[in-house]
């Protein structure tokens, strides 16, 4: 089966827009393909605002995220790989989705653990220096 990870960002950019609230997407900034402005990433990741006021031609297709806009006045050609957007959400209230990997997706961190990540005590271990969020209700 294909990537599920482009029909919920579409779907949840137009839930929160619908919802009066303003999408942001958090990107890691360090898979390969990412085109995204390097002096406003910070620990390997990158928030953008993807709504209409704020940026110009977003296409969010199959494969890639793409869109226009300005970064200090600076126009620039965004271009995002869909298995380097880690989150959607809305700014006003944090409503969203956290993206995990999917199954056939290569591992962000070159292994390929069959466990998830998780020790034998269900906790799970986090690589030092890897961004990491933590979802706040």
């Amino acid at each position: 089966m294909t990537s599920s990870r482009p029909y919920l960002v579409r779907a949840f950019n137009e839930w929160i827009l619908d919802n009066d609230c303003t999408p942001y997407i958090v990107v890691d900034a360090g898979l390969q393909g990412v085109q995204v402005p390097t002096e406003h990433v910070a620990n390997g990741q990158i928030v953008l605002n993807v709504s209409p006021g704020a940026v110009r031609n977003l296409v969010v297709g199959n494969g890639a995220l793409e869109f226009s806009a300005r970064f200090g006045g600076v126009p620039m050609q965004v271009f995002i790989p869909l298995q380097a957007v880690m989150a959607i959400y809305a700014k006003e209230n944090g409503e969203g989705m956290v993206f995990g990997s999917e199954p056939g997706s290569p591992d962000p961190d070159g292994t390929n653990d069959r466990d998830g990540g998780r020790s034998s005590e269900g906790q799970e271990e986090r690589p030092s220096g890897r961004p990491t969020l933590k979802v706040v209700k």
